[in-house]
């Protein structure tokens, strides 16, 4: 960290799984956003949290995502941070940006744990889908015999089918 004054630690739980933008020069840019509970419980014995939009850079001589790839929803992380104040102009207005900008990042859960969730969520999915394909195939209308497909199509056709011109047509 090159600024000693303009650091923090970032300690919660990703809101949801990256994403990646690529840059012109190959470098890219991956967003996320963590929920870091607050230092206090409300009335009702809570903790509330706040989702905090983080951004981080990775080099293009880096192979994939580096650490990036390996952060998922709901895994328990500690991003290292500089603060970076973004100033430009937008509809001749000019805007001031906070941004927060991940240094490195440390996994708090053992692999097993993000291995077992990520599985989970695998499965999850995989569920769903063969149900909708289940929902699908239920559904799907009963096959014509080919002569009857024929017949429709030709009556649905605006043009029709293509017949010889009669001699006295022309």
């Amino acid at each position: 960290m090159s600024n000693p004054r303009n650091n923090g630690q970032l300690i919660g739980r990703l809101a949801r799984d990256p994403k990646v933008f690529e840059n012109k020069d190959g470098s890219k840019k991956v967003l996320f956003t963590i929920f870091a509970d607050r230092n206090y419980t409300n009335t009702k014995n809570e903790r509330p949290s706040d989702g905090i939009p983080v951004e981080a850079f990775v080099r293009a001589q880096t192979q994939g995502l580096g650490p990036y790839s390996n952060i998922h929803r709901g895994d328990l992380v500690a991003v290292g941070y500089a603060l970076r104040m973004d100033r430009y102009t937008k509809n001749g207005a000019e805007v001031f940006e906070l941004k927060v900008i991940s240094e490195d990042i440390t996994f708090l859960e053992p692999r097993l744990v993000t291995q077992a969730r990520m599985n989970e969520r695998v499965q999850a999915a995989e569920a769903q889908n063969q149900a909708l394909q289940a929902q699908a195939s239920a559904s799907a209308p009963v096959a014509q015999p080919a002569a009857a497909m024929s017949a429709v199509q030709d009556e649905q056709l605006p043009f029709g089918p293509e017949r010889p011109q009669s001699a006295d047509a022309s």
